[in-house]
C-alpha cells in the first residue's frame, strides 16, 4: 500500500483525465489565455451553482480576501471581526488593507463564536470576517443580525467551503462579499493559484473587475491604482471541468467522513462536530488530541501522514506581533492550535486505505 499521505491530488485528477486533458488542449488551441470564454464561462456557472448573481475571477483566494476589503472601503483606522483560530490569509486580507483585526474565540465547530462577536464591537468596527473553517458553515443566524444591528459589511471566507450551506443557503451568499480560494487541495481545486469573490452586488462585482485589471475598465484608461488579479483561462477551463463533478465528490468524501464519525472510536481523541442546520463539506478532517505529538509518531511509524492546521494562530505568529496580542489572550484558539490534527483525507482513498488508517488508529 505505500505509505499514506494527508492529502493526494494525482488521484482526484486520473479520476477525470480525459476532461481535463482535453480541456487544457482547447484552452491552449484556442489563442487566448487572458481574460476570455472560459473565465467568463465559469464565472456564470459557479455564480449559478452558489445562487448568486455575480462571481469575479481573481488569481488567488488571498488576493479575493485583500480586493474586498479593500473595494469596501475598509482600511486604516478601521477595525474587522475575525476568528483566532484561522488560516493566517484571512487575516492578511484585513491588515494589508491597513485595517486591524480584532480577535474572536471559536465554537466547539472551529467556527466563530457569534455569541462573543458583540462585546468586541466598537464605533471604529467596519465588518465581520467569518471564515467557514475546514468546510463547515458557521452560525450565521445571529451572525447577520449582529450586521443589521449595528450596520456592519460581512465578508465570509470560504475559501475551505465550496458547497456548504447553512439552514439550506450556500456559503458565500450570505454577507456583501463571499471569498473563494481554488488552491489545488480545497473542493474545487485548481491546477495552480486562483480564486474568486462572489456578490449579489452590481457596485462590487464592477469595482471589482476594474480593480484586478489594473484599475482599467477599459485598456489604458485606469480609473484606480488597482492591481494585477486575474484567474487566467487554463485554470477557469479546468475549474469547469470540477464544477461539473464538485457534488459527487463532495458526496464521496462525505462518505470517508461518515466511515471515520462511525468507526473511530478511541478516547485519547476528540471528533469533529457538526452544527444543527449546517453541511460540511469536509475540505479537512480534524480531531483533537491531548497527545498529538505521540499520535502523530505514532502515524507516521504506521506510515500514516497528518498534517496540523494551523500550529501557530495568526495573533503569536511574528508577522502580527505588532498587534501586541499576548499569549493567553485567546485560551480555546491557543489549546486548538496545540491539540488539532488533520489526518488523511482525500477523492480516490482506498477502502483498504480507510480501513488501515481506522485501525491503527483505534490501536493508539
Amino acid at each position: 500500500m505505500g505509505k499514506i499521505m494527508p492529502n493526494r491530488l494525482d488521484r482526484g485528477f486520473y479520476k477525470y483525465q480525459a476532461e481535463f486533458e482535453a480541456k487544457a488542449l482547447e484552452v491552449l488551441r484556442s489563442g487566448w489565455y487572458i481574460l476570455g470564454h472560459e473565465v467568463e464561462s465559469f464565472e456564470k456557472e459557479f455564480a449559478d451553482y452558489l445562487g448568486a448573481k455575480h462571481c469575479v475571477g481573481l488569481a488567488s483566494g488571498l488576493d479575493a480576501l485583500w480586493i474586498a476589503f479593500r473595494v469596501l472601503g475598509i482600511g486604516r483606522g478601521d477595525e474587522v471581526i475575525v476568528q483566532g483560530n484561522t488560516y493566517i490569509a484571512s487575516v492578511m486580507g484585513i491588515t494589508m488593507n491597513g485595517a486591524t483585526p480584532i480577535f474572536v474565540e471559536p465554537d466547539e465547530y472551529f467556527n466563530i463564536d457569534a455569541a462573543k462577536i458583540e462585546s468586541k464591537i466598537t464605533d471604529k468596527t467596519k465588518a465581520i470576517l467569518v471564515v467557514h473553517l475546514y468546510g463547515q458553515a458557521s452560525n450565521m443566524s445571529p451572525i447577520l443580525e449582529i450586521c443589521k444591528k449595528y450596520n456592519l459589511r460581512l465578508v465570509e471566507d470560504c475559501a475551505q467551503s465550496h458547497g456548504a450551506k447553512y439552514n439550506g443557503q450556500q456559503t458565500g451568499t450570505f454577507g456583501d462579499i463571499g471569498c473563494f480560494s481554488f488552491y489545488p487541495s480545497k473542493n474545487l481545486g485548481a491546477f495552480g493559484d486562483a480564486g474568486a469573490i462572489i456578490t449579489n452586488s452590481d457596485k462590487i462585482a464592477i469595482d471589482t473587475k476594474i480593480f484586478r485589471n489594473y484599475g482599467s475598465e477599459k485598456r489604458y484608461y485606469n480609473k484606480v491604482v488597482g492591481a494585477n488579479s486575474r484567474l487566467d483561462e487554463i485554470q477557469a477551463g479546468l475549474l469547469r471541468v470540477r464544477l461539473k463533478h464538485l457534488d459527487e465528490l463532495a458526496q464521496e468524501k462525505e462518505k470517508i467522513c461518515g466511515r471515520y464519525l462511525s468507526e473511530l472510536n478511541n478516547k485519547k481523541f476528540v471528533l469533529p462536530k457538526v452544527r444543527d442546520g449546517a453541511t460540511h463539506i469536509w475540505h479537512q478532517f480534524v480531531i483533537r488530541s491531548k497527545y498529538r505529538d505521540e499520535l502523530i509518531k505514532f502515524l507516521d511509524d504506521h506510515d500514516i501522514g497528518t498534517i496540523i492546521h494551523y500550529p501557530i494562530p495568526p495573533h503569536l505568529s511574528e508577522a502580527y506581533k505588532y498587534l501586541n496580542v499576548k499569549e493567553g489572550t485567546l485560551p480555546i484558539t491557543e489549546e486548538y492550535a496545540k491539540t488539532v490534527l488533520s489526518i488523511p483525507l482525500y477523492n480516490g482513498m482506498t477502502k483498504e486505505e480507510q480501513d488501515y488508517i481506522i485501525r491503527v488508529m483505534n490501536e493508539f
